[in-house]
Formats: structure tokens, sequence, C-alpha cells
């Protein structure tokens, strides 16, 4: 078994020992890795994916809102949790039972910055989720009180992936402010102080168990490999990244230490991601830097 496997193992292994009630409760929060059709709700967004070819691989073959052909690695985490994978948020925000089960709050072109995306018009910030997971938990709170409603969110797994959009669609935007106003360094310690307080703030809304997914090789993606004369990642794009990850396991660390009864788990999507695009077709793929041709011009892999 390979290295990359050991890690994923690793953590199912760790999300397994989250799960310890009968019935596992899940609250995603992210951007367009695990947005399952927030943004169609969204009148005036710019990021939406609710046209072919998306969907083409999940469940009925038709667009969900989900960025991508098939599922979203929160879908897959569902299912090895046995459970449904959570409805996007703003479908159901008034029916307290689907909010009781877990819903999926991930909004495309979402950051951890507010002005992270800020030309796609509409998308759900990480601030605006937790905010809507606030209003969830009082929701929640004049159906089953108190007592149970903080035990409940206590109980429930939180997973939170973001992060991406604050690079791919702001500092490394040469036309936007924070590209221009700091430094790599500053830029990072920006997310990392701000990802600080919100995650804070879902302990005090009684968040405890936390899995944040690092970010993935940035400087390989398609958009990043165009302003590079080979076509090849770029180094110092993914040093980056990985500096914004190594922040990310200590503050984690220092959050551990000092938020009682917390248990946050970084997974490290990192080594995985370049592990498939180094090795693409050991994982059934066969072209992974071209780019799908259709009005956003999205990128993705090509399946054989």
């Amino acid at each position: 078994m390979s290295m990359h496997r050991v890690v994923f193992a690793i953590f199912f292994l760790s999300l397994a020992s989250m799960a310890s009630s009968a019935q596992v409760v899940t609250y995603t929060f992210g951007d367009s890795l695990t947005d399952v059709g927030n943004n169609n709700f969204l009148q005036f967004s710019l990021a939406k994916c609710n046209y072919p070819w998306y969907g083409i691989d999940y469940n009925g073959g038709q667009a969900t809102g989900r960025f991508t052909n098939g599922r979203t690695i929160g879908d897959i985490i569902s299912e090895k949790l046995g459970i449904t994978s959570p409805p996007p948020y703003l479908s159901v925000p008034k029916n307290i039972d689907a909010l009781l089960k877990g819903v999926n709050y991930a909004s495309g072109g979402a950051g951890i910055l507010n002005d992270t995306g800020l030309y796609f018009i509409e998308r759900l910030s990480f601030d605006d989720q937790i905010n809507y997971f606030k209003k969830t938990k009082e929701a929640i709170r004049t159906k089953i009180g108190d007592e149970d409603a903080n035990r409940h969110c206590n109980e429930a797994i939180y997973f939170i992936g973001i992060g991406s959009n604050d690079y791919i669609n702001n500092f490394l935007q040469p036309f936007l402010a924070d590209g221009q106003q700091y430094t790599p360094d500053e830029f990072r310690e920006l997310l990392i102080s701000t990802l600080d307080e919100q995650l804070t703030i879902l302990y005090q809304l009684g968040a405890r168990k936390i899995i944040f997914n690092g970010l993935g090789p940035l400087g390989c993606i398609p958009s990043q490999r165009v302003k590079s004369k080979t076509g090849q990642c770029l180094k110092h794009v993914n040093e980056w990244i990985r500096q914004f990850n190594s922040k990310i396991q200590k503050l984690i660390k220092k959050l551990n230490r000092r938020l009682p009864n917390a248990k946050l788990i970084f997974a490290d999507t990192y080594p995985l991601v370049l592990e498939l695009i180094n090795n693409p077709t050991a994982y059934g793929f066969k072209y992974i830097v071209l780019q799908c041709r259709h009005k956003y011009r999205r990128f993705m892999l090509a399946k054989l």
C-alpha cells in the first residue's frame, strides 16, 4: 500500500472515531468542491453549473448544482459514513426536520475572506455560511430546546473545505487589490487570522468535531499552468499553498489546546492530489491539463 493510500485510510479511521453516535449528522462548509446546489438559489450568481455536462455521471445524469460531472468529495464521505449526502441549505432553510439531519452550506466561489469571488456577484462567503449555521441552530433550538440543541451540535461532524478561491479568485488575480496590497506572507497571515476567528465562532455555536480539508496544489491547475512557458505547474504557487497548509495545521493544534473538548482534524489532500496529477493513469484518468470547453471554461480531469 502506498503512503498516499495510508494517509487516506488514516483519515477515514479518524472520521470513524468521530462518528460515535448511532445517527451521524454532518454539516458541510466550503466552495465549489463541496457545493451541492446552493448557488442555484442565488438569483444573480455567476458561479453556477446547472447546465450540461455537469452531473452526467451523477445519479440521473442531470446537473444538480455540483461543480463536477459526478459526485463531490462530500458525497463520497457521506457514502462512507452510511448516510445520505446532506442537501443544500438554501433548499430547506425552514425545514427543521431536514436541518436536524444535516445540511450543506458550501457555495461555489466562496472564500475565507468576504471580498473573495466578488466578480461572481453572489456567493456565500465562509462568514455567510457560518451565519446560516447560526440560524440553523436557532431553528433547531425552537423545536428541541436549548440543552438538546447544544448536544446535537456538539455531536455533529463538521466538514470544511475552503481557501482555494482566496488564491485563484483573489490573490492570484492581477487586477484585484489583495494581490497588490499584500505580500504572499502577509496574505497568508490574513487568511490564518481570519480563519482562527471563524473556527472559534463555530466552536462557540457548538461545533466540536471539525475536519478541515487542506488545499491542493493550485499551481497545477490549468489557469496557473498557462502562465508557464512550458505548461508546467507553478512551483512558487504550490510553495505558497504548502506554507498555508502548514500554518493551518499549526492553527488546528492551537485550537485543540485552547478550546475545551474541541477535536479538530486536518485532512492533508495536497499529496493525494499531486499523486493523481503525476500518475493519472494509475487512477483511471487520461487528460489532466485539458480544459472543458463551455461557457465558463471550467477545468476537470477527463476519464479514460
